[in-house]
């Protein structure tokens, strides 16, 4: 399935995930990645790429993609220290999650992606 078929939710997850502060991928059963936010595409998480091949392999252990899509529910986990990680199904698009990653803020408030 082409990101023709996704236009619709590629649409909606640009205008919900695009000011989001930290990273957020729509991301589909294979692990590729239909869309990403600019803090994403940033990082390398760019469309039609397999989103394991980003970065180090540390930040893709415990992946909780696959329980998402088998539960239809969201999930989230801090096995980095200084983030938050989420899996987020899409209604109506049982093959779709939205992944995203944000940095715990210091005491002060200051953080970096």
């Amino acid at each position: 399935m082409g990101n023709d078929d996704f236009s619709d939710v590629i649409k909606a997850f640009h205008l919900m995930w695009d000011a989001f502060p930290g990273m957020a991928r729509l991301i589909d059963k294979r692990h590729t990645v239909i869309a990403s936010n600019p803090i994403a595409q940033s990082k390398g998480f760019m469309p039609d790429v397999l989103c394991a091949k980003v970065a180090s392999p540390d930040i893709h252990k415990k992946c909780k993609m696959a329980i998402t899509l088998k539960t239809g529910m969201a999930h989230a986990d801090r096995v980095i220290e200084d983030r938050i990680r989420g899996w987020q199904p899409v209604p109506g698009y049982p093959d779709l999650v939205v992944h995203f990653a944000i940095m715990i803020p210091d005491p002060e408030g200051n953080r970096d992606q």
